[in-house]
């Protein structure tokens, strides 16, 4: 099961295919970066961030490249941007779990939770 996440586009009714994607591992402000991803057609990372047998308990950060992602869809913003990059931090306590961490974002707004 291991690490997974989803982008959602609000602004458009869509996955937020093609979004830049990158994974830290955190310890407290230091960050260190694990891998650089593009989102497929569904919004999607190709395979999980982390699999079942390489996901640690520990704390991490998924950056989103929101505003690169809306300028390529033409989507006039102010500048500077209202959002430029999302941050999430988040821990994973129980690495024999799955943890999805999907996130619904505009060029004004964005949530997240725990998905499954």
């Amino acid at each position: 099961m291991g690490l997974s996440t989803h982008v959602l586009d609000t602004m458009n009714g869509c996955p937020a295919a093609g979004m830049a994607i990158a994974l830290y591992s955190t310890d407290g402000d230091q960050a260190t970066l694990i891998k650089r991803l593009v989102l497929n057609h569904d919004g999607r990372t190709d395979g999980p961030l982390f699999d079942n047998d390489s996901l640690r308990t520990g704390t991490y950060r998924l950056t989103f490249d929101v505003a690169a992602y809306f300028k390529a869809r033409g989507v006039q913003l102010p500048e500077p941007n209202f959002l430029d990059r999302v941050s999430l931090d988040f821990g994973i306590a129980h690495a024999d779990q799955h943890y999805h961490v999907p996130l619904l974002v505009s060029p004004w707004s964005y949530s997240t939770y725990r998905g499954s």
